[in-house]
């Protein structure tokens, strides 16, 4: 018979946010990476820490300090590699402490494969990866503002369209009414998963209804 997973295990835990950039830098170049977390698990036990929330790591420009993800599968060079992934994740299971990863599906980067893709052309397969209207009266469909510029669409001249982004212009929105996207990011959770972290935070996930 089964057993019932308990997915309110972190309630009782004591939960560490870093921030990675600015945590330890283990190779003097001035930005924090996780070789610089590897180094600090000691001290982070002997702290009472039993879980690390993970500030975005994955491969991306960097336009919003990383929650502007191009790549989920990748760390990005900044702050090591998936192999320092791994290390880090099994050095802090020997201090008894889990990791949680910051997971963004609100948007992407428009770096990503997908949008790069979605930009191609309107019967491209990755088209309704992301949110696109035709204008109205000649301008963006809506007067609504996102949280970094004055308008949450950007015209895209190749097409005729604009593309919908609550934040930067360079973190185009996904559509979650494509059923699709849920697949993709069950694939997401699965690859690190496997490779032993704990669980996700799921960064403004209340966006993700349009």
């Amino acid at each position: 018979m089964l057993k019932s997973k308990n997915f309110e295990w972190f309630k009782s835990k004591t939960v560490y946010q870093i921030w990675p950039r600015s945590f330890c830098d283990s190779n003097g170049d001035g930005i924090g990476d996780l070789q610089g977390i590897i180094v600090k698990l000691g001290y982070l036990e002997q702290l009472g820490i039993e879980v690390i929330w993970l500030s975005p790591v994955y491969r991306s420009p960097m336009d919003d300090m990383g929650y502007d993800i191009a790549d989920y599968f990748n760390i990005d060079p900044l702050f090591g590699s998936n192999a320092d992934m791994d290390e880090l994740i099994a050095q802090a299971k020997m201090h008894n402490i889990s990791i949680i990863m910051d997971l963004v599906v609100n948007h992407t980067s428009d770096e990503h494969p997908w949008f790069t893709e979605a930009k191609k052309g309107l019967d491209n397969p990755y088209r309704n990866y992301y949110i696109w209207h035709d204008p109205v009266n000649g301008g963006a469909p809506t007067e609504q503002r996102s949280f970094f510029m004055p308008s949450a669409w950007t015209f895209d001249e190749a097409s005729g369209q604009y593309y919908y982004h609550l934040f930067s212009n360079r973190q185009p929105d996904l559509n979650w009414d494509n059923p699709q996207i849920l697949e993709e990011v069950y694939k997401i959770m699965n690859f690190w998963l496997a490779r032993g972290v704990a669980g996700f935070r799921m960064d403004v996930i209340e966006l993700i209804g349009k």
